[in-house]
């Protein structure tokens, strides 16, 4: 099968949340440039304006469902069936569900069990049920459920498994899948655009790219402050905002601690207007937890960071190391050394030459890890699927 037919199944719009545009459409776009036809279906959740349209973004057509008309749980039912309507008409040789979880995974169990004769693969790029997502968001307690028991139960009933971390392909394993069925697919650079954002250095430029909860917000302020008190001249640009307002939080401890001056928070910001904060950031600040949801994911705004040629700072938790190699494109410190962290950005800004030794390092390392590079493990993926289906 040189030139399969791929039909994604996203677990929501295109629009809103990171997992189409940071993970599912460029890979997409991959696949389509390496000869392969791909279709994704996404019911509109969050952005019911894309709802009932289709459009193509660079070989890959994007269609988005109509909105549910019925309430509760026949609105979930009635959602549903249309994304299995949708899949259906694009005539798949390959089903690819990105997220065991929701509309999108109840739509794909219900097109292998009616459809068996077509491979389902899915994708799972964060820890959603109990350790992960379950505990960050306030999900609706039957949801909690729901999501956790697809997360534990449709991988292993899959033809094929590819994850974005190291620590989901052993869950996987520990949830029943086949140890040759689940396929390492981290998540990527996007070359072409981190290949051309121009830099533009703003002295002592620091840049903090979060949603909030991925670190101790209580815990990282005052190492804030100390970088900012040795560094009186520093800047800390800060772009994101948190699930639940922790942005709020993080803002009136900064104030608290005297370093509101130094700080500038851009909150939520849309992909076009991240890059020209990038462009001046120097170093990147990338505080996280050593817990099940952070080990468990692949952060896409890592890559982003070292795509724009900005050394990292960084705790040394789950896929880190795979993308910051210590000493040469970033510094990797222990996720309880607060003081070590504080030190390691310290002493960038006082060694220029080592700082832009690991700027250099940072883009060449995102060059490396391209969309390109996640294509042949794909195709394994899809191939071991279909022999896999074929025998059953």
């Amino acid at each position: 099968m040189d030139t399969p037919r791929i039909t994604m199944i996203a677990p929501f719009g295109i629009r809103p949340k990171g997992t189409l545009l940071a993970r599912m459409l460029p890979l997409a776009k991959a696949l389509t440039r390496d000869g392969m036809r791909v279709h994704i279906v996404a019911p509109p959740i969050h952005n019911p304006q894309d709802a009932d349209t289709t459009v193509v973004i660079d070989g890959v057509t994007v269609t988005h469902t109509a909105v549910a008309t019925l309430p509760s749980v026949l609105g979930v039912a009635q959602q549903v069936g249309s994304l299995v309507q949708a899949v259906r008409r694009s005539m798949p040789d390959i089903v690819y569900l990105f997220k065991p979880k929701g509309h999108a995974g109840l739509a794909a169990r219900w097109i292998q069990l009616t459809n068996p004769q077509i491979p389902l693969v899915v994708d799972c790029d964060d820890r959603e049920g109990t350790g992960g997502w379950n505990d960050v968001l306030p999900y609706p307690r039957a949801a909690k459920w729901l999501f956790d028991w697809q997360e534990r139960t449709l991988p292993p009933r899959a033809a094929a498994v590819t994850v974005a971390s190291r620590t989901l392909q052993s869950l996987c394993w520990a949830d029943g899948c086949r140890a040759d069925g689940v396929f390492y697919v981290p998540n990527a650079a996007d070359v072409p655009s981190v290949a051309e954002l121009p830099t533009q250095r703003h002295g002592q430029t620091v840049v903090l790219y979060t949603r909030f909860w991925e670190f101790d917000v209580a815990a990282f302020v005052p190492v804030l402050a100390r970088i900012c008190a040795a560094l009186p001249e520093c800047r800390i640009d800060v772009i994101g905002t948190g699930e639940q307002g922790e942005e709020r939080t993080f803002a009136a401890l900064v104030a608290a601690a005297g370093i509101g001056p130094q700080v500038r928070m851009h909150g939520w910001l849309a992909p076009e207007s991240i890059g020209p904060v990038l462009a001046q950031a120097s170093v990147a600040l990338v505080p996280v937890r050593d817990t099940l949801i952070n080990r468990a994911r692949c952060s896409a705004k890592l890559l982003e960071l070292l795509g724009a040629g900005i050394a990292v700072v960084g705790h040394d938790v789950g896929e880190m190391r795979q993308f910051v190699e210590h000493g040469s494109n970033g510094v990797l410190v222990a996720p309880d050394d607060a003081d070590g962290f504080a030190v390691a950005v310290i002493a960038l800004f006082g060694d220029e030459a080592r700082r832009t030794a690991m700027q250099g390092a940072a883009m060449v390392s995102a060059r490396r890890e391209c969309w390109e590079a996640r294509v042949p493990a794909c195709r394994a993926a899809f191939g071991y699927a279909t022999q896999q289906t074929r025998e059953r």
